[in-house]
């Protein structure tokens, strides 16, 4: 398994911009998915070490989600950002196991610093 591979779900093409940027200048690759089934397929094919979800993804049901990746990638870690003023998302997000769960102004500010720390080992099997 590649420790440098994750995978970036959110439909956001400029903040998806800002985040491949970012891993790929700490030489790290991270992958976009615009839907829920890209995620789902791509994380079949690169076994990724850290998945990044934007909660407002449209389609999205965390919990079902969660548990297909526990199911095939379950080293990943899985981080999920939203906005700060929906806080039931969020907490339905840290309820089905993302760690961490951070508001959207938060993520931003911590990606650079943190991001390194995302694709370390988390839960491997």
């Amino acid at each position: 398994m590649d420790t440098n591979v994750g995978i970036l779900l959110s439909d956001d093409l400029i903040f998806t911009s800002r985040i491949t940027g970012t891993a790929s200048a700490l030489g790290l690759t991270m992958k976009a998915a615009t839907s829920v089934q890209n995620l789902q397929a791509l994380a079949k094919q690169v076994s990724p070490r850290c998945v990044i979800l934007d909660l407002a993804t449209p389609g999205l049901v965390i919990e079902d989600l969660l548990g297909a990746l526990r199911e095939n990638c379950p080293g990943a870690r899985v981080v999920g950002y939203g906005s700060h003023v929906d806080t039931a998302t969020l907490r339905r997000a840290r309820d089905a196991g993302c760690d961490p769960v951070l508001p959207r102004s938060k993520f931003v500010e911590d990606l650079q610093k943190e991001l390194p720390n995302w694709f370390s080992d988390f839960g491997t099997p």
